[in-house]
């Protein structure tokens, strides 16, 4: 009966292992180039992809001192152009997040960054 049991967890283990190792791998995979283009009106604003096999995330780093707004356009064809705000606090970095819901093999993200009304 121990042995049995010995080698359920020794089963679990092996499954757990090769799941962790086939989401590591998949989470690395970028299938999909990525092109930004920046308009930036004169702002100090770093911009970061990160691309992964499933999303795309943008980090926008401000680094004016000033609160700054970045709309993005992310185009990805076949799929639907989505289009979000982003708001970066001075000295902060903050991500926007495109998720795929269909199968994309090259992604341009418009980012256009202004200063925000106080």
């Amino acid at each position: 009966m121990k042995r049995s049991g010995s080698n359920l967890r020794s089963s679990v283990r092996l499954f757990a292992a090769l799941a962790f190792a086939t989401l590591a791998i998949d989470a690395a995979a970028q299938t999909y180039s990525v092109e930004i283009n920046p308009t930036l009106n004169g702002l100090d604003v770093k911009i970061e992809p990160v691309a992964t096999s499933g999303m795309l995330v943008v980090n926008l780093t401000n680094r004016t001192d000033k609160k700054v707004r970045c709309d993005l356009r992310y185009d990805a064809s076949p799929q639907p152009i989505y289009r979000k705000a982003t708001y970066v606090e001075p000295g902060k970095t903050e991500s926007s997040v495109f998720k795929a819901k269909r199968k994309w093999f090259s992604v341009s993200v418009n980012v256009e960054c202004n200063p925000t009304q106080k």
